[in-house]
Protein backbone atom coordinates (compact mmCIF):
# COMPACT_ATOMS: atom_id res chain seq x y z
CA UNK A 1 0.00 0.00 0.00
CA UNK A 2 2.82 2.54 0.81
CA UNK A 3 4.59 1.44 -2.04
CA UNK A 4 1.49 2.34 -4.26
CA UNK A 5 1.74 5.77 -2.17
CA UNK A 6 5.53 6.50 -3.07
CA UNK A 7 5.04 5.81 -6.87
CA UNK A 8 2.02 8.30 -7.09
CA UNK A 9 3.98 11.02 -5.19
CA UNK A 10 6.47 10.57 -7.52
CA UNK A 11 4.44 11.44 -10.46
CA UNK A 12 4.51 14.35 -9.49
CA UNK A 13 8.19 14.65 -7.69
CA UNK A 14 9.50 17.16 -10.45
CA UNK A 15 6.73 19.72 -9.05
CA UNK A 16 8.04 19.15 -5.52
CA UNK A 17 11.55 19.59 -6.97
CA UNK A 18 10.44 23.19 -8.39
CA UNK A 19 8.90 24.06 -5.27
CA UNK A 20 11.90 23.39 -2.66
CA UNK A 21 14.45 25.00 -4.99
CA UNK A 22 12.12 28.08 -4.97
CA UNK A 23 12.20 28.17 -1.54
CA UNK A 24 15.65 27.56 -1.53
CA UNK A 25 16.30 30.64 -3.67
CA UNK A 26 14.50 32.80 -1.69
CA UNK A 27 15.06 32.27 2.30
CA UNK A 28 13.80 34.02 4.74
CA UNK A 29 14.77 33.51 8.27
CA UNK A 30 13.33 33.75 11.70
CA UNK A 31 9.55 35.06 11.68
CA UNK A 32 10.37 36.96 7.82
CA UNK A 33 8.79 33.85 6.44
CA UNK A 34 6.35 35.76 4.47
CA UNK A 35 6.77 34.82 0.93
CA UNK A 36 7.30 30.82 2.13
CA UNK A 37 4.11 31.41 4.24
CA UNK A 38 2.46 32.22 1.17
CA UNK A 39 3.53 29.72 -1.15
CA UNK A 40 2.87 27.34 1.28
CA UNK A 41 -0.73 28.85 1.96
CA UNK A 42 -1.35 28.42 -2.21
CA UNK A 43 -0.38 25.28 -2.88
CA UNK A 44 -2.42 24.35 -0.24
CA UNK A 45 -5.86 25.97 -1.38
CA UNK A 46 -4.96 25.24 -4.64
CA UNK A 47 -5.31 21.41 -4.01
CA UNK A 48 -8.61 22.24 -1.77
CA UNK A 49 -7.28 22.17 1.74
CA UNK A 50 -8.68 24.61 4.14
CA UNK A 51 -5.74 27.27 5.02
CA UNK A 52 -5.48 29.15 8.31
CA UNK A 53 -2.29 31.67 7.82
CA UNK A 54 -0.74 33.93 10.53
CA UNK A 55 -0.56 31.40 13.25
CA UNK A 56 2.45 32.51 15.25
CA UNK A 57 3.13 35.09 13.36
CA UNK A 58 4.23 33.65 10.08
CA UNK A 59 3.11 29.98 10.04
CA UNK A 60 0.34 28.26 7.88
CA UNK A 61 -2.37 25.39 8.97
CA UNK A 62 -3.56 23.55 6.56
CA UNK A 63 -6.50 21.20 7.51
CA UNK A 64 -7.75 18.26 5.45
CA UNK A 65 -10.96 16.04 6.35
CA UNK A 66 -11.46 12.44 5.33
CA UNK A 67 -13.80 11.37 3.66
CA UNK A 68 -14.85 8.35 6.18
CA UNK A 69 -16.50 8.86 9.75
CA UNK A 70 -13.78 9.28 12.65
CA UNK A 71 -13.19 11.60 15.31
CA UNK A 72 -9.21 11.56 15.70
CA UNK A 73 -7.08 14.14 13.96
CA UNK A 74 -3.27 14.05 14.00
CA UNK A 75 -1.06 16.62 12.96
CA UNK A 76 1.93 16.90 11.11
CA UNK A 77 4.87 19.71 11.05
CA UNK A 78 7.52 20.76 8.96
CA UNK A 79 9.88 23.67 9.74
CA UNK A 80 9.60 27.05 7.05
CA UNK A 81 12.80 29.22 8.16
CA UNK A 82 16.90 29.28 6.91
CA UNK A 83 20.00 30.52 8.42
CA UNK A 84 22.20 33.64 8.77
CA UNK A 85 24.66 31.68 6.22
CA UNK A 86 26.47 32.95 3.42
CA UNK A 87 25.88 30.35 0.65
CA UNK A 88 28.42 28.74 -1.14
CA UNK A 89 27.38 26.08 -2.78
CA UNK A 90 27.32 27.39 -6.23
CA UNK A 91 24.34 25.68 -7.47
CA UNK A 92 22.10 26.84 -9.81
CA UNK A 93 19.24 27.22 -7.15
CA UNK A 94 21.24 28.58 -4.52
CA UNK A 95 20.08 31.42 -2.49
CA UNK A 96 19.58 35.21 -3.57
CA UNK A 97 19.25 36.66 -0.54
CA UNK A 98 23.01 37.77 0.49
CA UNK A 99 23.90 36.18 4.31
CA UNK A 100 20.74 33.77 4.53
CA UNK A 101 20.67 30.61 3.20
CA UNK A 102 18.55 26.94 4.07
CA UNK A 103 21.37 25.29 5.22
CA UNK A 104 19.78 23.14 7.48
CA UNK A 105 17.00 21.45 5.00
CA UNK A 106 13.95 23.30 6.39
CA UNK A 107 12.78 24.05 2.36
CA UNK A 108 12.78 20.52 1.65
CA UNK A 109 11.30 19.69 5.27
CA UNK A 110 8.16 21.95 3.88
CA UNK A 111 8.47 20.46 0.40
CA UNK A 112 8.10 17.07 1.38
CA UNK A 113 4.68 17.97 3.77
CA UNK A 114 3.31 19.57 0.74
CA UNK A 115 3.97 16.38 -1.11
CA UNK A 116 1.71 14.83 1.32
CA UNK A 117 -0.51 17.54 1.56
CA UNK A 118 -1.42 17.21 -2.60
CA UNK A 119 -1.41 13.60 -2.10
CA UNK A 120 -3.82 12.98 0.65
CA UNK A 121 -6.24 16.14 -0.71
CA UNK A 122 -6.50 13.83 -3.89
CA UNK A 123 -7.18 10.50 -1.89
CA UNK A 124 -8.63 11.47 1.53
CA UNK A 125 -9.43 7.81 2.40
CA UNK A 126 -9.12 8.28 5.99
CA UNK A 127 -11.07 8.39 9.07
CA UNK A 128 -10.64 11.51 10.66
CA UNK A 129 -8.34 14.64 10.01
CA UNK A 130 -5.55 16.20 9.66
CA UNK A 131 -3.41 19.15 10.57
CA UNK A 132 -0.55 20.01 8.33
CA UNK A 133 1.56 22.35 10.32
CA UNK A 134 4.42 24.74 8.82
CA UNK A 135 6.16 26.35 11.78
CA UNK A 136 8.16 29.66 11.70
CA UNK A 137 11.57 30.18 13.64
CA UNK A 138 12.43 26.75 14.69
CA UNK A 139 16.08 28.03 14.20
CA UNK A 140 15.05 30.94 16.84
CA UNK A 141 13.62 28.42 19.48
CA UNK A 142 10.61 30.17 20.06
CA UNK A 143 8.40 28.97 16.23
CA UNK A 144 6.50 26.62 18.01
CA UNK A 145 5.75 28.23 21.14
CA UNK A 146 4.44 31.43 19.60
CA UNK A 147 2.08 28.99 17.78
CA UNK A 148 1.29 27.16 21.38
CA UNK A 149 0.70 30.43 22.28
CA UNK A 150 -1.59 31.28 19.66
CA UNK A 151 -3.78 28.54 20.61
CA UNK A 152 -2.35 25.90 17.48
CA UNK A 153 -3.84 23.12 19.63
CA UNK A 154 -6.93 24.63 20.93
CA UNK A 155 -7.83 25.51 17.42
CA UNK A 156 -6.69 22.40 15.56
CA UNK A 157 -7.14 19.71 18.66
CA UNK A 158 -4.81 16.31 17.56
CA UNK A 159 -4.26 13.69 19.50
CA UNK A 160 -0.98 13.07 18.43
CA UNK A 161 2.32 15.21 16.36
CA UNK A 162 4.91 14.19 14.65
CA UNK A 163 7.87 15.72 13.35
CA UNK A 164 11.02 15.26 10.58
CA UNK A 165 13.94 16.31 9.92
CA UNK A 166 16.84 15.19 7.35
CA UNK A 167 19.95 13.84 8.26
CA UNK A 168 23.36 13.93 6.35
CA UNK A 169 25.50 11.09 6.61
CA UNK A 170 22.27 8.88 7.00
CA UNK A 171 21.76 6.90 3.57
CA UNK A 172 19.37 7.62 1.41
CA UNK A 173 15.96 5.82 1.84
CA UNK A 174 16.82 5.26 5.50
CA UNK A 175 14.70 6.22 8.57
CA UNK A 176 15.85 6.55 11.89
CA UNK A 177 14.17 7.45 15.48
CA UNK A 178 14.28 6.24 19.12
CA UNK A 179 11.81 6.16 22.03
CA UNK A 180 12.15 8.74 24.62
CA UNK A 181 15.11 11.23 24.87
CA UNK A 182 16.08 12.18 21.35
CA UNK A 183 18.32 15.62 21.11
CA UNK A 184 18.87 17.77 24.09
CA UNK A 185 17.78 20.79 25.30
CA UNK A 186 19.20 23.70 24.19
CA UNK A 187 20.59 27.09 26.08
CA UNK A 188 22.02 30.50 25.15
CA UNK A 189 23.98 31.95 27.90
CA UNK A 190 26.03 34.84 27.96
CA UNK A 191 28.71 37.01 30.36
CA UNK A 192 29.49 40.12 30.16
CA UNK A 193 32.92 40.99 32.28
CA UNK A 194 33.42 44.73 33.02
CA UNK A 195 36.47 46.61 34.77
CA UNK A 196 37.82 50.01 34.19
CA UNK A 197 39.94 49.50 31.11
CA UNK A 198 42.69 51.53 30.48
CA UNK A 199 46.39 52.18 28.36
CA UNK A 200 47.11 48.84 27.59
CA UNK A 201 51.26 50.29 27.12
CA UNK A 202 51.44 53.39 29.37
CA UNK A 203 49.44 52.27 32.04
CA UNK A 204 48.24 49.08 32.21
CA UNK A 205 48.93 48.85 36.01
CA UNK A 206 46.09 51.49 36.72
CA UNK A 207 43.75 49.04 35.30
CA UNK A 208 41.40 46.42 36.25
CA UNK A 209 42.04 44.14 33.07
CA UNK A 210 38.41 42.35 32.28
CA UNK A 211 40.41 40.89 29.28
CA UNK A 212 42.90 38.68 31.95
CA UNK A 213 39.12 37.58 33.77
CA UNK A 214 38.66 36.40 29.82
CA UNK A 215 40.87 34.33 29.52
CA UNK A 216 40.99 32.46 33.32
CA UNK A 217 36.93 32.01 32.40
CA UNK A 218 37.42 30.66 28.62
CA UNK A 219 39.70 27.54 30.15
CA UNK A 220 37.51 27.16 33.62
CA UNK A 221 34.36 26.94 31.26
CA UNK A 222 35.41 23.51 30.03
CA UNK A 223 35.97 22.36 33.43
CA UNK A 224 32.34 22.49 34.29
CA UNK A 225 30.90 18.90 32.49
CA UNK A 226 33.57 16.88 33.25
CA UNK A 227 34.16 17.81 37.09
CA UNK A 228 30.48 18.69 37.91
CA UNK A 229 28.51 16.41 35.59
CA UNK A 230 28.42 12.56 36.44
CA UNK A 231 30.60 11.19 34.20
CA UNK A 232 28.30 9.39 32.45
CA UNK A 233 25.63 12.24 31.93
CA UNK A 234 25.14 13.59 27.92
CA UNK A 235 25.82 17.28 27.84
CA UNK A 236 27.69 19.65 25.42
CA UNK A 237 28.78 23.02 26.28
CA UNK A 238 30.63 25.55 24.47
CA UNK A 239 31.69 28.65 23.20
CA UNK A 240 30.33 30.82 19.93
CA UNK A 241 31.00 34.42 20.28
CA UNK A 242 33.81 36.44 22.28
CA UNK A 243 34.28 40.32 21.74
CA UNK A 244 35.81 43.33 23.27
CA UNK A 245 37.48 46.40 22.47
CA UNK A 246 38.54 48.28 19.32
CA UNK A 247 40.49 46.39 16.21
CA UNK A 248 41.71 49.81 15.41
CA UNK A 249 43.44 50.09 18.94
CA UNK A 250 44.71 47.36 20.05
CA UNK A 251 46.89 49.42 23.16
CA UNK A 252 43.48 50.03 24.50
CA UNK A 253 42.25 47.59 27.11
CA UNK A 254 38.71 46.79 27.11
CA UNK A 255 36.39 47.84 29.67
CA UNK A 256 34.04 45.49 28.75
CA UNK A 257 34.29 42.19 27.20
CA UNK A 258 31.68 39.85 26.14
CA UNK A 259 31.61 36.09 25.77
CA UNK A 260 28.54 33.79 24.58
CA UNK A 261 27.65 30.04 23.90
CA UNK A 262 25.42 27.47 23.89
CA UNK A 263 24.42 24.22 26.51
CA UNK A 264 22.85 21.28 25.61
CA UNK A 265 21.41 18.52 27.73
CA UNK A 266 18.76 15.80 28.70
CA UNK A 267 18.04 16.10 32.07
CA UNK A 268 17.03 19.21 33.99
CA UNK A 269 19.06 18.76 36.88
CA UNK A 270 22.38 19.08 34.48
CA UNK A 271 21.01 22.14 33.04
CA UNK A 272 20.65 23.58 36.81
CA UNK A 273 24.60 22.64 37.66
CA UNK A 274 25.95 24.29 34.29
CA UNK A 275 23.64 27.68 34.80
CA UNK A 276 25.00 27.74 38.71
CA UNK A 277 28.53 27.06 37.83
CA UNK A 278 28.71 29.53 34.70
CA UNK A 279 27.33 32.24 37.40
CA UNK A 280 29.86 30.87 40.26
CA UNK A 281 33.09 31.16 37.94
CA UNK A 282 32.06 34.33 35.99
CA UNK A 283 31.75 36.05 39.60
CA UNK A 284 34.78 34.69 41.50
CA UNK A 285 37.33 34.94 38.62
CA UNK A 286 36.08 38.59 38.06
CA UNK A 287 36.33 39.38 41.61
CA UNK A 288 39.75 37.98 41.79
CA UNK A 289 40.95 40.50 39.13
CA UNK A 290 39.41 43.51 40.20
CA UNK A 291 36.49 42.90 37.92
CA UNK A 292 32.18 42.24 38.03
CA UNK A 293 31.24 39.44 35.90
CA UNK A 294 26.82 39.38 34.62
CA UNK A 295 25.41 36.28 33.52
CA UNK A 296 22.31 35.99 31.24
CA UNK A 297 21.07 32.48 30.35
CA UNK A 298 18.30 32.10 27.77
CA UNK A 299 16.30 28.91 28.09
CA UNK A 300 15.57 27.71 24.20
CA UNK A 301 13.45 24.75 23.94
CA UNK A 302 13.67 21.46 26.24
CA UNK A 303 14.83 18.49 24.94
CA UNK A 304 12.57 16.47 22.37
CA UNK A 305 11.16 13.27 23.83
CA UNK A 306 9.32 10.86 21.96
CA UNK A 307 6.47 8.99 23.34
CA UNK A 308 7.38 5.45 23.58
CA UNK A 309 3.83 4.58 22.37
CA UNK A 310 4.20 6.39 19.36
CA UNK A 311 6.99 5.23 18.11
CA UNK A 312 5.92 1.90 16.34
CA UNK A 313 3.55 3.67 15.08
CA UNK A 314 6.27 5.91 13.14
CA UNK A 315 8.71 2.87 12.79
CA UNK A 316 5.73 1.25 10.73
CA UNK A 317 4.73 4.01 8.60
CA UNK A 318 8.60 4.80 7.55
CA UNK A 319 9.04 0.55 7.46
CA UNK A 320 5.72 0.17 5.12
CA UNK A 321 7.82 3.30 2.62
CA UNK A 322 11.45 1.82 2.77
CA UNK A 323 11.01 -1.45 4.53
CA UNK A 324 12.05 -2.93 7.87
CA UNK A 325 15.59 -3.63 7.36
CA UNK A 326 15.75 0.38 6.76
CA UNK A 327 14.21 1.60 9.97
CA UNK A 328 16.98 1.98 12.37
CA UNK A 329 17.38 3.66 15.90
CA UNK A 330 19.28 6.65 16.00
CA UNK A 331 21.75 7.77 18.55
CA UNK A 332 21.11 10.50 21.17
CA UNK A 333 22.22 13.60 19.55
CA UNK A 334 23.25 17.19 21.55
CA UNK A 335 21.28 19.31 18.60
CA UNK A 336 17.92 20.88 19.49
CA UNK A 337 14.55 21.20 18.00
CA UNK A 338 11.59 23.58 19.46
CA UNK A 339 9.72 20.40 17.82
CA UNK A 340 10.13 19.82 21.99
CA UNK A 341 7.63 22.31 23.41
CA UNK A 342 4.95 20.47 20.99
CA UNK A 343 6.28 17.02 22.24
CA UNK A 344 4.95 18.40 25.65
CA UNK A 345 1.90 19.12 24.69
CA UNK A 346 0.75 15.93 22.86
CA UNK A 347 2.67 12.76 22.19
CA UNK A 348 4.19 12.02 19.27
CA UNK A 349 7.77 11.40 17.73
CA UNK A 350 10.32 13.00 16.17
CA UNK A 351 11.66 10.83 13.21
CA UNK A 352 15.20 11.61 11.51
CA UNK A 353 15.23 11.04 7.02
CA UNK A 354 18.00 9.93 5.50
CA UNK A 355 19.53 13.15 3.16
CA UNK A 356 22.51 11.04 1.81
CA UNK A 357 26.30 10.12 2.33
CA UNK A 358 29.20 9.90 -0.92
CA UNK A 359 30.47 7.10 -1.68
CA UNK A 360 33.69 7.59 0.36
CA UNK A 361 31.92 8.39 2.88
CA UNK A 362 31.85 12.33 3.22
CA UNK A 363 28.84 14.85 3.39
CA UNK A 364 28.43 18.37 4.02
CA UNK A 365 26.49 18.99 7.44
CA UNK A 366 23.48 20.78 8.32
CA UNK A 367 24.40 24.59 9.37
CA UNK A 368 27.67 24.94 6.69
CA UNK A 369 27.79 26.95 3.51
CA UNK A 370 27.85 24.01 1.46
CA UNK A 371 25.18 22.21 2.55
CA UNK A 372 22.00 21.42 -0.11
CA UNK A 373 18.82 19.55 0.69
CA UNK A 374 18.89 16.55 -1.67
CA UNK A 375 16.24 16.20 -3.60
CA UNK A 376 15.92 12.32 -3.95
CA UNK A 377 14.32 11.86 -0.81
CA UNK A 378 11.24 14.22 -1.48
CA UNK A 379 9.53 11.15 -2.38
CA UNK A 380 9.74 9.33 0.26
CA UNK A 381 9.77 12.17 2.78
CA UNK A 382 6.33 12.80 1.46
CA UNK A 383 5.21 9.03 1.42
CA UNK A 384 6.44 8.75 5.00
CA UNK A 385 3.99 10.95 5.87
CA UNK A 386 0.90 9.81 3.83
CA UNK A 387 1.83 6.74 5.62
CA UNK A 388 1.38 7.81 8.98
CA UNK A 389 -1.91 8.89 7.92
CA UNK A 390 -3.04 5.39 6.64
CA UNK A 391 -1.39 4.07 10.35
CA UNK A 392 -2.96 6.52 12.52
CA UNK A 393 -6.24 6.71 11.05
CA UNK A 394 -6.80 4.11 8.67
CA UNK A 395 -7.39 3.80 4.73
CA UNK A 396 -10.82 3.11 2.92
CA UNK A 397 -8.96 1.17 -0.08
CA UNK A 398 -7.01 -1.35 2.66
CA UNK A 399 -10.66 -2.46 4.16
CA UNK A 400 -12.26 -2.35 0.58
CA UNK A 401 -9.17 -5.29 -0.52
CA UNK A 402 -10.15 -7.19 2.35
Amino acid sequence: MSQDILNEIKGFEPELREIRQDIHRHPETRFEEHRTAALVAGKLREWGIEVTEGVGGTGVVGTLKGKRQGQRAIGLRADMDALFIQEETGLPHASTVPGKMHACGHDGHTTMLLGAAKYLAAKPDFAGTVHFIFQPAEEAGTGAVAMIKDKLFERFPVDSVYGMHNSPGLPVGVFATRPGPNLAGADFWGVEFEGTGGHGGGAPHLATDATVVLGHFLLAVHTILPRNLHPTASAALSVGHVSGGSFGSPNVMPAKVVVRGTARYFEKKDQEVIKRRLKELAETLAAAHGCTATLTYDVLCPPTINAPEKVPVAVAAAAAVVGKDKVGEIPLSTGGEDFSFMLQEKPGVFIRIGNGVNADGSFHNVHTPKYDFNDDILGLGAAYWASLVKQELGWAEEENRA
